[in-house]
């Protein structure tokens, strides 16, 4: 049986698989891959492809996904945090965005309803292209990043009013009272559902399902909730998308949220390369080619105008120059949503053929210059910044809103934890206990909600998948432990964290001595075998590699064994310390003074002669909460003192006996 297309489909991702390829050699980002795969095979290129509306149909699912993983990576509350910078910034953008083209379009001999709506195409960013690219580069949390998103939403959310205008700047005799108050009666309804869903559904749906064990159970109500959510926000009025991203906000309240992105992020990619193939056989070679100067002519000035407008708008916020060009810069091109906005404006006869495809030229080659402008942005933001300087134009804004970042800061040089067994919890309450910063990442939905609820920062995920580690930004992190039983599942983790990070301290807890090898050969720094070594020894390698005093572990020690977990054998060879693979015998440890350590105790360093008598170095002194670097022979030890030295290892450990 012919279906004609499936053979559509294998046209476009053939060509796409040959294009991106080509283009990922050349260290150039597969969007632009995407977009030329349309140019080549569409209607204007080689017309290989013959069933267009229903791959734009496609594309329209890729768009939802998108959307919808976008919300689940924020949440209600991350949302309110920048309703500031979406309504006003958003506002700003848009409204000033759309006065500049109406007043130069009417210029050039125009009806001002015409212009209005030529503003209103100009006015909308691709949603698709800046979030895709500012998630490729991992720069979602970043606060450039966050007011592109802010002003995309608002751009979303006005397309619909603008679209019910459309009618009206037509010609055609509508009740736009009514219109308006039906909008707003329907966006409320809408608002209503979400703060319910959100609040008492979805998270007890989640749970339930969380509990069968049943990927494909978990996979089909993510999906469905997905699509329910933007089918009823369509058929209120409102846009799909819309309604993709308020599902996403949904579950993004449940605490399955990063599980349910990790599964969706396949599909996702496969459907938004649809909507970029689909863009790109939009685009008329012919015509593009003739009117090429003006094309690019228009582009520049797009380019120049939209990025200012949208940085003066975050500007006005208060935000840094850095910042808010960033912002404008991410903002420069035309969006998807104004292309279906033009079909309207053709329909009413607001927008003609030639004016179509000159504004369909421009925003697809916009669409192509968006990854290039975002990753040279930072170069460009710096220079304009140096110029600005030397003329003196520069204005010393309001500084980085670190609430913003305060989620970052605090998964920094921290520890992430998989899996919260018995090892799992002890590690967590040795961490704690020693005001170490973690993260925990679990897949027993009835864990995750137990311990949730005592304050554990503790996530529902599979740490298999990219976007779990991305979330828990193990690229930042100082330390990882894998404490599963599943020796499959371990090696699949271990890998997977390897290619995030090599330089990350990794301790694997297995079952059985034999595993040992392999999984030291994966990239391991340490592996503990249950079958000589506990749970002290995990929190024991760690604790140290976070330079935890000596006699602090072994106080911590002694409380666990005191709680019946006399089992657990196996001498610690401490202290372990520091020692960079380089150089054979170089360690650093740090020691705490203690009162019983009379000897050391209200002495000079130059009459202890440390070095002399016990071949160590002494680098640094933590007294309370000062760090005392330069270290003077005349410094004297006090009680509580942390000295951090560097000897080799049996020197260390003789030091350590004599002041314990």
């Amino acid at each position: 049986m012919h279906i004609p297309l499936l053979q559509d489909i294998l046209i476009l991702l053939g060509f796409s698989v040959v294009i991106v390829f080509v283009l990922q050699r050349l260290k150039l980002p597969s969007i632009i891959g995407f977009l030329l795969t349309g140019v080549i095979i569409g209607p204007y290129g080689l017309s290989l492809i013959h069933a267009v509306e229903q791959v734009e149909i496609l594309s329209e699912v890729g768009v939802i996904l998108l959307l919808f993983v976008i919300g689940m990576e924020l949440s209600i509350k991350q949302l309110a945090s920048i309703k500031k910078t979406v309504f006003i910034g958003g506002f700003l953008q848009v409204g000033v965005t759309v006065g500049v083209a109406a007043v130069v379009y009417n210029f050039l001999g125009n009806s001002w309803n015409e212009s209005v709506f030529v503003g209103f195409l100009f006015s909308l960013s691709s949603t698709a292209i800046v979030l895709k690219t500012l998630q490729d580069r991992q720069e979602m949390s970043a606060p450039h990043a966050r007011n592109a998103l802010a002003i995309l939403i608002f751009q979303d959310i006005i397309v619909v009013p603008m679209m019910l205008i459309t009618p009206m700047m037509g010609g055609q005799s509508t009740d736009i009272v009514m219109d308006i108050l039906m909008l707003l009666l329907k966006s409320g309804v809408v608002l209503v559902i979400t703060y319910i869903s959100a609040r008492y559904i979805v998270p007890r749906l989640m749970h339930a399902v969380a509990k069968t064990n049943s990927k494909e159970l978990f996979l089909l109500v993510t999906i469905a909730l997905c699509f329910a959510v933007a089918f009823l926000t369509s058929e209120i009025g409102l846009s799909l998308a819309l309604g993709a991203f308020i599902a996403g906000l949904i579950v993004s309240e449940s605490e399955y949220s990063h599980q349910a992105t990790s599964i969706i992020l396949p599909f996702r990619e496969l459907f938004t390369s649809f909507f970029f193939v689909s863009v790109g056989m939009l685009l008329d070679l012919s015509f593009f080619l003739n009117n090429i100067p003006i094309i690019l002519l228009l582009v520049l000035v797009v380019l120049l105008v939209k990025s200012s407008i949208a940085a003066a708008a975050v500007a006005i916020l208060k935000y840094p120059t850095r910042t808010a060009l960033l912002t404008g810069l991410s903002l420069f091109q035309v969006g998807e949503f104004a292309f279906i906005l033009s079909k309207v404006g053709i329909e009413y006869n607001l927008l003609s053929a030639e004016t179509n495809q000159y504004f369909l030229s421009v925003s697809i080659v916009s669409m192509i210059l968006t990854p290039f402008v975002i990753i040279f942005s930072e170069n460009i933001a710096g220079r304009f910044i140096g110029i600005s300087k030397k003329l003196g134009l520069e204005n010393k804004l309001a500084s980085e809103n670190g609430s913003e970042e305060l989620s970052d800061a605090q998964l920094e040089n921290h520890l992430v934890i998989i899996g919260y067994g018995i090892n799992g919890s002890n590690l967590t309450k040795a961490a704690a206990a020693s005001n170490i910063p973690y993260v925990v990442i679990e897949m027993n939905a009835e864990t995750v909600r137990r311990e949730k609820a005592k304050g554990i920062p503790i996530l529902f995920g599979d740490a298999t998948q990219d976007h779990i580690l991305e979330t828990v930004h193990l690229s930042k992190a100082r330390a990882a432990v894998i404490a599963i039983s599943d020796n499959f599942a371990t090696k699949s983790i271990l890998k997977n964290i390897r290619s995030h990070s090599d330089s990350l301290y990794l301790v694997v807890r297995t079952r059985y001595v034999k595993e040992t090898s392999e999984l030291l050969a994966l990239g391991a720094d340490e592996v503990i075998p249950e079958e000589f070594e506990t749970s002290i020894q995990i929190f024991a390698h760690i604790l140290q590699n976070f330079l935890v005093p000596e006699g602090e572990i072994e106080q911590l020690i002694e409380k666990v064994r005191a709680d019946n977990y006399q089992l657990f054998k196996g001498e610690l060879k401490l202290p372990k310390t520091y020692r960079p693979t380089s150089l054979a015998d170089f360690n650093i440890t740090c020691l705490r003074m203690l009162g019983d350590s009379n000897r050391f105790l209200g002495k000079p360093l130059s009459e202890l002669n440390l070095r002399a008598e016990f071949g160590i170095n002494v680098l640094v002194i933590k007294r309370k909460n000062e760090l005392l670097e330069s270290i003077q022979p005349t410094e004297i030890l006090k009680q509580g003192d942390i000295v951090y030295i560097q000897g080799n290892q049996g020197q260390i450990e003789q030091f350590r006996k004599m002041i314990e």
